[in-house]
C-alpha cells in the first residue's frame, strides 16, 4: 500500500479510513481522496490531515466517480496499487426519496471505477498484477432482513429490501464480474451498521445525540424493535486493511461489532450517558423527548453480522464494545461542536426523510 485511491474520502467511513491510515505507522505511502463533495461529503473532515500531509503525501480529487474521462486520467496519472471505494449515496431514507441517484452512484459509479481499474491492471507487467487491490467497502443491508434468529454469513442469498441496499448488491456483483471475468484482483467486504466521529447528523446516533442537546424530539421508527450490530468505525477501518493486507483475491469479508441492540435500546444507552456527560439545563431527562413515528417504508426487522471468517482467517477482531465506542462517540460530538454546527447552518437541521 503505496499509493492508496481512496473514493468517497471526505465521507463518514472514508475520512476516519484516511485518518486511520495516516496514524499506521505501516504506512509511509500517499493517498489520493476522490470525493465529488455531495451532501455528506465534508472536508472539513480532514483539515488536520491537509495540513499535515497536504501537496506530499495527501492529495484530493474533487471529482464524481461517474465521471468515466476524468476517473480514467485520475488512475492514469496516479498509477495506484490500491483502490478502496467508499463512494457511495448511503442513507435508506433518502433512498426512498431519490432512488435513481443512488443506481447512478453506486452502480454507474462502481463500474467506471472497475473499468478504469482494470485498464491500469491490463498495463501492469505479469510480475505486478498481484500487487494491485481494488477493495469495495459495502453492507449487510444486501442480505436483507433476518428473523429472531440466525445470522448472515458470506454465503446468505442477497435479498435487499431498500433502493439503497439494492444498488449495493448490484455493486457487489459488479466487483464478482469483473474478478471473473477479467482476473481483476477483488475484494469486498459486508460491515453491520458504523457508528464514531464525522458521521452525517442524518444516521442514527449522531441524530439522537444533536437532538438531546437542541432538546428536540427523538424520532424513534415504529417500537423501536428494530435490531442491528454496531461497529465502531475505527475498528472498521482496521478490519479493511487488514483485508487489503491478508486478504484472498475475489472473496468477501462480512465485518461486524458483537453488538445486536434494539433501535430503543440504543436511544436510551445515549440519552443516559448524556444525562451523565452534558446534563439537560433544563432539568430533565432526556429520555422524556423519545417520540415514535410511523416505521418506514420497507424496514427490516434485524442484521446480524457473522464475522467469523475474518477472524479465522485474517486475524481481526473488533477492539471496542459498544459500550466504550459509544462513549467516546458522544464525547467527540460534544468536544467538536463546531463541525457539526457548520453542517446544520448549509443544509441540515435533522429533519425527518423518505416519508411517502
Amino acid at each position: 500500500m503505496q499509493k492508496v485511491i481512496v473514493t468517497g474520502g471526505a465521507g463518514f467511513i472514508g475520512a476516519n479510513y484516511i485518518h486511520e491510515l495516516f496514524a499506521d505507522p505501516a504506512f509511509n505511502g500517499k493517498v489520493l481522496n476522490i470525493d465529488a463533495l455531495t451532501y455528506a461529503g465534508n472536508p472539513e473532515s480532514l483539515t488536520d490531515i491537509e495540513a499535515r500531509f497536504g501537496g506530499s503525501r495527501y492529495h484530493f480529487e474533487h471529482a464524481d466517480i461517474c465521471d468515466v474521462p476524468r476517473i480514467n486520467q485520475i488512475f492514469k496519472a496516479f498509477e495506484p496499487d490500491t483502490i478502496v471505494n467508499f463512494a457511495a449515496e448511503s442513507h435508506v431514507d433518502r433512498s426512498i426519496d431519490g432512488p435513481l441517484q443512488f443506481v447512478q452512484t453506486n452502480v454507474m459509479g462502481t463500474a467506471t471505477l472497475l473499468a478504469a481499474a482494470l485498464e491500469l491492471f491490463k498495463e501492469l507487467p505479469a510480475d505486478q498484477k498481484a500487487r494491485l487491490r481494488f477493495h469495495h467497502v459495502s453492507t449487510d443491508e444486501v442480505y436483507g432482513s433476518l428473523g429472531e434468529t440466525g445470522m448472515f454469513t458470506e454465503d446468505t442469498p442477497y435479498d435487499p429490501s431498500s433502493p439503497y441496499s439494492a444498488s449495493k448488491a448490484a455493486s457487489d456483483h459488479l466487483l464478482r464480474a469483473w474478478q471473473r471475468t477479467f482476473g481483476l484482483p477483488v475484494t469486498i467486504s459486508n460491515c453491520s451498521n458504523n457508528y464514531g466521529a464525522y458521521q452525517f447528523p442524518e444516521k442514527l446516533i449522531p441524530l439522537m445525540i444533536l437532538n438531546c442537546l437542541a432538546h428536540k424530539p427523538l424520532p424513534v421508527y415504529g417500537k423501536g424493535l428494530n435490531v442491528r450490530d454496531w461497529l465502531y468505525v475505527t475498528d472498521h477501518c482496521e478490519a479493511i486493511n487488514t483485508i487489503i493486507r491478508k486478504g484472498k483475491t475475489g472473496e468477501t469479508y462480512n465485518i461486524g461489532g458483537h453488538n445486536e441492540i434494539k433501535n430503543i435500546d440504543i436511544v436510551g444507552i445515549i440519552c443516559e450517558l448524556l444525562d451523565e456527560l452534558e446534563p439537560s439545563p433544563k432539568g430533565i431527562k432526556y429520555k422524556e423527548l423519545i417520540t415514535y413515528v410511523q416505521d418506514r417504508p420497507g424496514h427490516d426487522l434485524r442484521y446480524a453480522i457473522d464475522a467469523g471468517k475474518i477472524e479465522r482467517e485474517l486475524g481481526w477482531k473488533p477492539r471496542e464494545t459498544f459500550q466504550s465506542g459509544i462513549r467516546k462517540t458522544i464525547v467527540w460530538y460534544l468536544e467538536n461542536q463546531q463541525w457539526w454546527k457548520n453542517i446544520q447552518d448549509k443544509s441540515y437541521q435533522q429533519q425527518r426523510l423518505g416519508v411517502l
